[in-house]
């Protein structure tokens, strides 16, 4: 098979959504439905030890919570579907903000009865930047919710989407009887956990009298109401607009009980862009060149606790990808080569000979990458839009086993190269402070300290409002800043100097002493 079929055989997404809105669940249906796994692991239940294929995680499985993106990939239908299943929790936006640097579109999941909630509008609001193509998945059917029509309203109104509806719910929770999807012209009746296969129904016209006999009278005659509405009042779709981020399909199902879930993913591999180009601060990289091209978009730290292995995650944007290639990372200057590159099914690795624009590569690292480099063959090349925040949250971190000091050193190191929280060192005292975007980070970094280097950690408070990196083109008037503002100052990991200020005002008072030192709100200024 010649690169361009490589290529258009590609569907690279990610699945978005508030907690619990049933987001790992789908992507668990889509791998059933892909064969990439044979049973669906209980996300929800503590009692069966099995756990969803994507929380790998331990601390994952213990909190029935996604807290890292996890990369899967399968095939279907032909084609190889990339799916980055990211976490929900707003404590880890930022790793789900970065992931949607590396996708070509994006399914979001809304839960029925919830509707639009706080954390869906942040992550669509970046999509919505970037233009990417949107699908709506309409989540819980087979529960009580709101009204169909008024949440694609408030779709509309909270995310400003305009939206599409491709197939449309018979009832809801103990009325829910199916869907009637408007892009195949097929009834799809509900059978809780069954085999939907069997229950498909072809119903060109609805006004064929066969509808009653499936659904009731009075179902039938609100279904063919509701249909004329949606014809009158929503867009015609088209595939030109949803690839331009003009206008998103909405789908309605039951991800738990396998509903809904193969008409969706029958559309998806219809209408979803192949890979994409990439912007780079020197040009315009697109995915059919034939050198190849790629940036790291997540690092995460032991994948086997077992191994100590460190894993860079890199999306390949164009060329091929090639096993025992020399290629230069662009930031350090040097170049490498990847003895055993890997392709992800959650944990499990499997070492590939070549990878394609789409696809996502998993490179063993010592240290060498940060998040955001470039990898290429040789062109130096610099992608844009992967953001890196200032911290909202801090805490010294302590110690509080000094016969693991060696492990608490390499462990803290190795998690903060994640990308999940920033270590700054205080330039007065040595102390260590750990900043986050979330509480719940600092949990997580407990634990996997605990479970995975064998040190402990606790935390005391410390109370700070900002972390600005800092830069200066007066020597002088650095050295001056320094010394007056020494008990402020720390180092990042790779050595930066940053101003840790402890209120609104402390900050404005620093900008205001010294006009000639500049304090940036990113480390990649």
């Amino acid at each position: 098979m010649n690169f361009l079929e490589e290529l258009n055989k590609r569907k690279t997404f990610g699945i978005i959504s508030h907690p619990d809105a049933g987001k790992t669940t789908l992507t668990e249906k889509l791998l059933l439905f892909g064969g990439a796994i044979q049973t669906a692991g209980a996300v929800k239940s503590n009692k069966i030890k099995k756990s969803a294929t994507s929380d790998f995680m331990e601390i994952e499985r213990q909190r029935g919570i996604s807290v890292a993106t996890s990369v899967m990939a399968f095939e279907y239908r032909g084609l190889k579907i990339n799916i980055l299943d990211t976490p929900g929790h707003q404590d880890f936006a930022e790793d789900t903000y970065r992931t949607l640097t590396a996708v070509d579109s994006v399914i979001v999941v809304i839960d029925v009865a919830k509707g639009v909630e706080t954390q869906t509008e942040k992550l669509v609001s970046v999509c919505r930047m970037r233009n990417t193509p949107i699908i709506v998945f309409i989540n819980k059917l087979d529960r009580e919710g709101k009204d169909a029509f008024d949440l694609l309203d408030e779709v509309e109104a909270k995310l400003g989407l305009k939206v599409c509806p491709l197939s449309w719910p018979v009832g809801m929770g103990q009325r829910f009887q199916g869907v009637y999807s408007r892009y195949e012209k097929k009834l799809v009746l509900f059978r809780p956990h069954g085999k939907q296969e069997e229950d498909k129904i072809e119903i060109t016209d609805l006004n064929d009298p066969i509808l009653e006999k499936y659904v009731g009278e009075r179902p039938a005659q609100e279904l063919r109401e509701e249909v004329n509405i949606i014809e009158e009042v929503y867009p015609i779709f088209n595939r030109e607009d949803y690839l331009d981020g003009k206008i998103s399909p909405v789908f309605f199902g039951s991800a738990v009980n396998n509903f809904g879930v193969r008409e969706l993913l029958d559309c998806f591999v219809d209408i979803a862009p192949a890979p994409l180009p990439r912007i780079t601060e020197e040009r315009l990289v697109k995915p059919e060149e034939d050198k190849f091209a790629g940036f790291v978009f997540k690092i995460h730290a032991n994948m086997d606790p077992n191994h100590r292995d460190r894993i860079a995650f890199l999306r390949v944007c164009s060329g091929v990808f090639q096993r025992n290639t020399n290629y230069l990372h662009v930031r350090q200057g040097k170049t490498m080569r990847f003895s055993n590159p890997t392709s992800f099914m959650a944990e499990k690795k499997t070492v590939i000979d070549e990878a394609f624009p789409g696809d996502v590569v998993g490179l063993y690292d010592s240290g060498n990458f940060k998040i955001g480099d470039s990898v290429t063959e040789g062109e130096k090349l610099h992608f844009k839009g992967i953001p890196s925040f200032s911290p909202e949250q801090f805490r010294y971190v302590n110690n509080t086993n000094p016969l693991k000091t060696k492990q608490f050193n390499k462990g803290l190191e190795q998690l903060m190269d994640e990308g999940v929280a920033q270590l700054f060192t205080r330039e007065s005292n040595g102390r260590k402070i750990v900043g986050t975007v979330g509480a719940l980070q600092f949990d997580v970094i407990q634990y996997r300290l605990e479970h995975e280097y064998g040190a402990a950690c606790d935390y005391e408070p410390v109370n700070l409002y900002k972390a600005c990196w800092v830069s200066c083109d007066d020597d002088k008037a650095l050295k001056e800043f320094k010394e007056r503002r020494k008990r402020d100052l720390s180092y990042d990991k790779h050595g930066n100097l940053v101003f840790l200020a402890e209120s609104a005002w402390t900050l404005q008072m620093a900008q205001e002493n010294h006009p000639k030192v500049e304090f940036h709100f990113t480390s990649e200024f």
